[in-house]
């Protein structure tokens, strides 16, 4: 999944946001996400030409289709990016408590924020480049990484003497929206399955390959979830990492192998971003000069909200809520109805889709709401 390696790290954060019980709704959101899925592939099937996300959207509801596609996508894109500052941001002022960096005379920048604007000048570089080759395949280690962690948090739980001791609560609904929230934006994949169907040379292989990957990625989150909950239980913090002891090994192979990962990813998340900007200039500037150009000033923005907004619970949970569940679930429905035809006739499937589409609303609208609240808070 796109941020399999980001979601694995909140779903024990989610888990005790929401109590036990929100397993259920993990599993829940896990099986709506793989339909969807399903129904991007019956969108491409009905028409050749279609190879992007945005192409499916355009070719259900014309230009405007299109357009509403392309800004959830690229937002999100946008917003993970800047989680990805985030977490590194938090991960090294875990690992290095007591830092401060001096910029001019007198003038100190205080751990989480210098680290932020630190990791921000070491990704530069990869925004810059036009060939992501070589980054692609050092992220595609992602699935690596996630397996590491698990394996990190069990084994201080197991031998560093913290335990799975934890009872936990059965629910919390007060944090049922959250929990939900986090849980979808583990799921948020869906805007790259058209480039991977467009790949595949079998592409009716396309349905097993999801299938396999819907139920390892989430065997991994309820499995991370599950022991970082026993092992901290409600006080576990935002990020599971952070809450691992600093000084025991096994944690920091966990922290270490965190912050490989989203630094090779930054430029990934952004790189379709610049592309769709570079599109609207002339075609007689330069594109290198454009793409260093462009990806500069996102990643300055990027590096200004994540110091304005820097709670990665919060904001990806509000990313979850209303960018994960719309991209990932309701546009895909919408784009099927039309594009099938199969809102003309009454039928289970017609009201089953219907469902889907009315439950993902509501959650876009009161999970949002919940989220924004969180944020304005933490402020």
């Amino acid at each position: 999944m796109l941020n399999s390696r980001v979601g694995i790290l909140s779903t024990p954060y989610a888990l005790a946001s929401g109590g036990w019980l929100s397993l259920i709704l993990l599993f829940a959101i896990a099986t709506a996400a793989f339909f969807s899925g399903l129904l991007i592939q019956r969108c491409m099937d009905s028409n050749s030409n279609i190879r992007t996300y945005p192409d499916i959207g355009k070719h259900a509801f014309g230009k405007k289709g299109k357009l509403i596609v392309s800004i959830f996508m690229y937002i999100e894109l946008y917003l993970v990016a800047t989680g990805f500052l985030i977490l590194e941001g938090d991960n090294l002022q875990k690992l290095f408590p007591n830092m401060e960096f001096e910029v001019g005379q007198g003038l100190t920048i205080g751990g989480k924020r210098g680290f932020i604007i630190l990791v921000s000048l070491i990704v530069l570089p990869t925004v810059w480049l036009d060939n992501l080759s070589l980054l692609s395949y050092v992220s595609a280690s992602g699935v690596l990484a996630s397996g590491i962690t698990l394996g990190s948090i069990i084994w201080t739980g197991a031998f560093e003497g913290i335990g799975f001791q934890q009872k936990g609560t059965l629910v919390n609904w007060d944090g049922m929206l959250t929990a939900i929230s986090l849980y979808a934006f583990c799921y948020c994949a869906h805007p790259v399955f058209p480039t991977l169907y467009t790949s595949m040379k079998k592409k009716h292989q396309f349905s097993n390959v999801l299938v396999v990957c819907f139920i390892l990625c989430t065997i991994t989150y309820a499995s991370t979830a599950i022991f970082g909950y026993l092992m901290f239980g409600p006080q576990i913090q935002s990020l599971v990492t952070l809450s691992l002891p600093a000084s025991k090994i096994s944690s920091k192979v966990a922290i270490y192998t965190t912050l490989v990962n989203p630094i090779t990813k930054y430029a990934l998340m952004v790189t379709p971003i610049v592309n769709a900007i570079k599109t609207r200039f002339p075609c007689c500037y330069n594109p290198g000069f454009l793409t260093i150009f462009i990806g500069t000033n996102l990643l300055i923005s990027t590096v200004f909200v994540a110091l304005a907004i820097p709670f990665f619970g919060s904001l990806m949970s509000l990313v979850g809520a209303l960018l994960s569940i719309t991209a990932s679930v309701i546009l895909p429905c919408l784009c099927y109805l039309k594009i099938s035809g199969i809102y003309r006739r009454f039928n289970g499937q017609l009201v089953g889709i219907c469902l889907i589409i009315i439950v993902g609303v509501c959650l876009v609208i009161f999970g949002t709401y919940a989220s924004v609240l969180d944020i304005i808070g933490n402020l």
